[in-house]
C-alpha cells in the first residue's frame, strides 16, 4: 500500500511547536548566545513570575559583566497563546525596562523582533550614582568611622547614603556624624553577609546598598 504524502508543514513552526530555525535566529545565537539570552517563554511564566524573572536576570547581568554598557536579548514572545491574544508579559516587561531605566539598571532598550528586545544595560557605576544624582545631596564632610576603612572609598560614600535615608526615614532631619556613623556600620553588618566572597565582591556590595537606598527612595 502506497504511503500517504503527509501534507506540508505550516510555516512558521517546528515540529514540536518550537519556533523555526532562522537566520535571524541564528544570528542572535552567535550575537549573544545562552549568557546573554532570558527566554521568558520557558514555563509560560505569568507577568508577575516574568518581571519578576527579568529584574533578578538583568540585575545579575548587569553586575557580573561590570563594563561601560552591554547588551542582552530578552524574549518576551508575542502573547498569542494568551487570553484575548493580550501579550501580558511582554507588556509587563516593557513596564519593567522603564521603571528600571529610571533607577539606573538599564540604559537603552529597543524592539528586536515583535517578541523580543535588545536591552542594553547601564554600567555598575550608573546604578551606584543615580540615587545620589536624583537627590542632588549636599552635605558638610562627614568623618568615616574607622570600623569601615578597609572598604574602598565608593562603598563608604554609599553607605553613608544610605544611613541618611534610614535615618530620614525615622524622622530625622539633620542627624549628626556619630548617628551616621553608627548606622553606616549597623547597615552594612546587615548587607554584608549577603555579599560573597571573591573578585567582584566591591561591586556587588556596591549593588546591593544602591538596592537598598532605591528601597528608602519608592517609600
Amino acid at each position: 500500500m502506497p504511503r500517504r504524502n503527509r501534507p506540508p508543514r505550516r510555516p512558521g513552526r517546528s515540529a514540536r511547536g518550537e519556533p523555526p530555525w532562522t537566520v535571524e535566529r541564528a544570528l542572535d545565537e552567535v550575537r549573544f548566545g545562552p549568557q546573554r539570552t532570558l527566554n521568558l517563554r520557558n514555563g509560560l511564566p505569568s507577568a508577575a513570575d516574568a518581571v519578576h524573572r527579568a529584574e533578578a536576570w538583568l540585575r545579575q547581568q548587569q553586575v557580573a559583566r561590570d563594563r561601560d554598557s552591554v547588551e542582552v536579548l530578552v524574549i518576551t514572545g508575542r502573547g498569542l497563546g494568551s487570553l484575548d491574544g493580550i501579550p501580558v508579559v511582554r507588556e509587563a516587561c516593557v513596564r519593567l525596562f522603564a521603571a528600571l531605566r529610571r533607577t539606573g539598571v538599564v540604559d537603552d532598550v529597543r524592539e528586536h523582533t515583535a517578541g523580543s528586545f535588545v536591552v542594553r544595560l547601564a554600567s555598575v557605576r550608573t546604578l551606584v550614582e543615580a540615587p545620589r544624582r536624583r537627590h542632588h545631596m549636599v552635605r558638610r564632610p562627614e568623618r568615616d568611622p574607622a570600623a569601615l576603612a578597609a572598604l574602598d572609598a565608593q562603598s563608604r560614600t554609599l553607605l553613608r547614603d544610605l544611613a541618611h535615608a534610614a535615618l530620614a526615614a525615622l524622622g530625622m532631619r539633620d542627624p549628626g556624624g556619630p548617628a551616621v556613623a553608627d548606622e553606616m556600620v549597623r547597615q552594612f553588618s546587615h548587607i554584608a553577609g549577603g555579599v560573597a566572597n571573591g573578585p567582584g565582591r566591591e561591586a556587588d556590595l556596591h549593588a546591593a546598598i544602591a538596592a537598598a537606598i532605591e528601597e528608602y527612595e519608592v517609600v
